[in-house]
């Protein structure tokens, strides 16, 4: 058994841009971090819009895409959208608190 694996380190930024693989066309994906607190609330999160809240951000996303959450250990998780449909929802859900 290798003990020298690599190993996930804790200073990931809170959003990175991914491309896809290619062949898969020009497409560019979000990747919107999160980390949980230990009650199950939003303790961190990326891309989130200014005067939103960390869960009313994360409840927004859940609430507005589909399939695109990935469960991770340690409370942590993590969505992965297009880039113009982040943008659209973070639009979206600033109009939302603000009216």
């Amino acid at each position: 058994m290798d003990t020298k694996e690599a190993v996930a380190t804790p200073s990931e930024p809170e959003s990175a841009i991914v491309a896809d693989a290619p062949g898969n066309g020009q497409r560019t994906d979000c990747v919107i971090h999160l980390r949980f607190f230990p009650d199950g609330t939003v303790a961190e999160i990326g891309e989130r819009p200014s005067g939103v809240q960390p869960h009313d951000w994360y409840k927004y996303l859940c609430n507005n895409t589909q399939n695109t959450y990935q469960a991770l250990s340690g409370g942590r998780g993590l969505f992965r959208l297009p880039r113009t449909e982040v943008d659209a929802l973070k639009a979206s859900c600033a109009a939302g608190i603000t009216s």
